[in-house]
């Protein structure tokens, strides 16, 4: 592969957007403010161990528990942890040409500090404990029973036609850290990813283009967790990222077998890929733990039969948790006219929770045929400390359907 990951391919430049360009901003200044969160955090458990009984922290404190001890080698992880966070703080303002936490004084409109907030600062201590799923060696046992199948399904649906792997286009909806997205490239196909969230986007934009080596960078991923530890060493647990330096293995790809191409876009992917600028573009959609992110599926149904070609498929991986099964009513924000037929995409209004049964009905009934449907009883983690007391695991539906019309 000669040149870096396109970055940055939105249709307009988030500067220019008021709106878009705090929330980008949000997102930087959490990175910047990762370490300050992670020490604060620490700190409140210090004072909350200093307020039992005297006698009962000294006690704690003491050999052989070292409470206390044990506190800051979780301060001098989370400080490890904030070398990376800082890195990705320092190519992301780069890649934006914003100005560098060196200079004192930034012109407002560029001035991308204090605007974190709560929700940004853990949104980036969750970004960053996301690397353990999808670039560290140990992240393979949680990634590759959602990630495989789809894998297997585009390489059988190409062995069905002539074209060489690169003239077959992949787009991969909700695209995250980009893992998926290298894998298909250096398969050989042309992938494009699309994110809605900053965070995601660049750490992934940084894990694509910026790393130097495999295993730069030690990340501790479990730091900010403090329950159900058998072990304080579990929690302190370290794995290496990135496991494969992405450069390096798309630029030793044999002759035979070269690496495709692929390209990030900003941007939701049910308004933007609805549009008739996207009609039947990609041979292949793509989803990961995805469909159940959206508060209205078709929605989603509609973005993928618009975008697939005739012929195409959709592979799909993934439990069905509906990111917005708990929230009360989802109207119009305040002073802003309901209208059911604007394209608002993910921030539209009402919601609605399908079972798997009703999924794959809506894909039929949308003109696909579902060649395959199963459910992967794979007991599948997401982001999930593989020596916890606590473990969460999803059986996953896999299917695969193919566009008629």
């Amino acid at each position: 592969m000669d040149e870096p990951v396109k970055e940055w391919n939105g249709e307009y430049d988030v500067l220019d957007d008021p709106e878009d360009r705090d929330v980008l901003f949000g997102a930087l200044d959490s990175f910047s403010t990762y370490r300050q969160q992670g020490y604060r955090l620490v700190h409140s458990r210090r004072q909350n161990l200093y307020a039992l009984p005297t006698d009962h922290w000294q006690l704690l404190a003491a050999y052989p528990v070292s409470i206390l001890d044990r506190l800051s080698e979780i301060e001098v992880a989370i400080g490890v942890n904030a070398i990376l966070a800082r890195q990705i703080l320092r190519q992301s303002l780069k890649a934006f040409g914003l100005p560098s936490t060196d200079i004192r004084e930034i012109p407002r409109a560029l001035d991308w500090r204090d605007k974190a907030t709560p929700n940004d600062c853990s949104k980036a201590s969750t970004i960053i404990r996301q690397l353990f799923r999808d670039w560290s060696a140990e992240g393979a046992t949680e990634r590759e029973p959602c990630y495989a199948p789809i894998r297997r399904a585009i390489d059988n649906f190409h062995s069905q036609g002539s074209r060489p792997k690169s003239q077959v286009r992949v787009l991969l909806p909700g695209s995250g850290l980009g893992r998926l997205q290298f894998d298909l490239c250096q398969a050989g196909y042309d992938v494009e990813g699309v994110e809605i969230s900053y965070h995601a986007l660049l750490v992934s934009s940084f894990m694509l283009n910026h790393c130097e080596r495999a295993e730069q960078f030690d990340l501790y991923p479990w730091v900010h967790t403090f329950s159900n530890h058998i072990s304080r060493d579990h929690q302190l647990a370290k794995v290496k990222v990135p496991d494969v330096h992405p450069a390096t293995a798309l630029s030793n790809a044999p002759s035979s077998e070269p690496a495709g191409s692929m390209n990030v876009s900003t941007g939701d992917f049910c308004v933007v890929h609805r549009s008739e600028s996207h009609r039947e573009v990609y041979d292949v959609v793509a989803t990961a733990f995805f469909i159940d992110t959206a508060p209205d599926f078709l929605r989603y149904l509609e973005a993928v039969r618009n975008c697939l070609k005739a012929g195409g498929i959709w592979v799909n991986s993934g439990p069905l948790l509906w990111h917005f099964e708990n929230e009360q009513a989802r109207g119009p924000k305040s002073g802003q006219k309901y209208d059911p037929d604007a394209d608002m995409g993910i921030g539209e209004s009402g919601s609605v929770e399908l079972t798997d049964e009703e999924v794959v009905l809506l894909v039929e009934m949308a003109g696909f045929y579902v060649s395959r449907h199963e459910i992967i009883d794979a007991e599948a983690g997401y982001i999930q400390n593989p020596e916890s007391m606590q473990q969460s695991k999803y059986k996953l539906s896999h299917w695969v359907a193919k566009k008629m019309r």
